[in-house]
């Protein structure tokens, strides 16, 4: 009999919270149309088994006892913070990340863009770190070592991700009909608040949003790609890397001519250089016929070594700004005729040449690195990890 009642009260307590749920919602159609249309492509479903809210990316947990003793602004803070977490993907790009510390980057990421709406207020102890907030999720969590008192906080809305849910295939499929369904909601989103009057899209949203299918191409595979890519077909499979989920396609050219600068200003860390290093090492031992030149650049510029060389890094030289003009200036007096590609490895922070080279340019950039749109030529990729 208790247990009847503890079931009925509990149905009660979800009742009243789903009409607040409701209401908030509407609310939000009042304030904002973009993420008025953002909260339709989400369903929202109560739940005994998360303390607050959470979302695996396309359903909304929330807990009725923890809404209903919500002011009305923080409640709207709640909905909209989960919303953004579906829309911005968070669940399905957490791979194999550390989950408290992957949802105190995403936190970082929300919460900065709830702070500057009119009309919502984030619940007391939420995640704040403005100086983070307009980097990607992924960035902000390899930094956060930086900031040890973040990773201290507790996360009071969740972000679920069940490894165990699909497998193979069926995961595959899952994620990219997720990322359709919320690129989907964008495109509808930015045309209804377009046809609205003071409608566009919030400031920023647009450059969060641009970075969706981005973080889905591990840096690794980008470096890969970058480094095997000939002008002529490709040939089928290499079946060496499988292993590695990197789906080569099989080199059918000749010599390709690799020339690789790293930023030794001080602003690259140990770890990330190293396994930079460890990859197009790797990449350099699988295909031999490939021949790279390795260059430290901070203002001045020093070698080349070979890139086959067991090299140590240099103490960081100079001490002051960087440049990346030398270094251009310095292939641009080779013999490219073969052809080659440049690979660079910096935060981006320095003076860039007046024109661009005649070789392709691979820009490999850390966390917290320069915004790519920034990069005057090129194709940017970022140095974080998957896990």
């Amino acid at each position: 009999m208790t247990e009847e009642k503890g079931a009925e009260a509990w149905l009660e307590k979800a009742k009243a919270a789903g009409k607040v749920v409701s209401g908030s919602l509407m609310r939000l159609r009042g304030a904002s149309p973009f993420f008025s249309v953002l909260s339709l492509f989400a369903s929202f479903r109560p739940s005994e088994s998360v303390p607050t809210a959470a979302t695996d990316g396309k359903v909304i947990f929330y807990n009725p006892c923890f809404l209903l003793d919500l002011p009305r602004e923080q409640l709207d803070g709640v909905v909209l913070h989960e919303v953004l977490h579906a829309a911005l993907m968070h669940a399905s790009r957490r791979g194999t990340r550390d989950p408290h510390r992957w949802n105190i980057a995403a936190d970082v990421v929300v919460n900065g863009i709830i702070a500057q709406q009119k009309g919502f207020t984030l619940i007391p102890g939420a995640i704040r770190e403005p100086s983070l907030e307009s980097l990607r999720v992924e960035e902000i969590y390899e930094l956060l070592d930086q900031h040890a008192k973040l990773l201290e906080q507790k996360t009071h809305c969740l972000i679920e991700h069940d490894d165990a849910q699909d497998g193979g295939s069926n995961s595959l499929r899952r994620l990219l009909e997720l990322e359709e369904h919320w690129k989907r909601a964008l495109r509808q989103a930015e045309a209804v608040a377009r046809s609205a009057q003071h409608g566009n899209p919030p400031a920023g949203f647009e450059r969060i949003f641009g970075q969706l299918g981005e973080n889905e191409i591990d840096w690794r595979s980008r470096l890969w790609r970058f480094l095997v890519r000939t002008p002529t077909d490709f040939g089928g499979f290499d079946r060496r890397f499988l292993s590695r989920k990197l789906y080569l396609e099989t080199l059918e050219s000749d010599n390709v001519r690799v020339f690789l600068a790293i930023d030794t200003s001080g602003s690259i860390q140990g770890k990330e250089l190293e396994s930079f290093l460890g990859e197009v090492r790797g990449i350099l031992r699988a295909y031999p016929h490939l021949e790279g030149e390795l260059y430290y650049a901070d203002a001045e510029l020093y070698g080349p070594v070979s890139i086959h060389d067991e090299v140590e890094r240099p103490s960081p030289k100079g001490g002051g700004g960087t440049s990346f003009v030398p270094f251009f200036a310095r292939i641009a007096q080779k013999d490219l005729s073969d052809g080659g590609v440049c690979i660079y490895l910096t935060d981006g922070y320095g003076t860039f040449p007046p024109e661009p080279p005649s070789l392709p340019v691979l820009w490999v950039v850390t966390p917290g690195g320069l915004a790519d749109e920034r990069f005057p030529f090129g194709e940017v990729a970022r140095l974080l990890s998957s896990g």
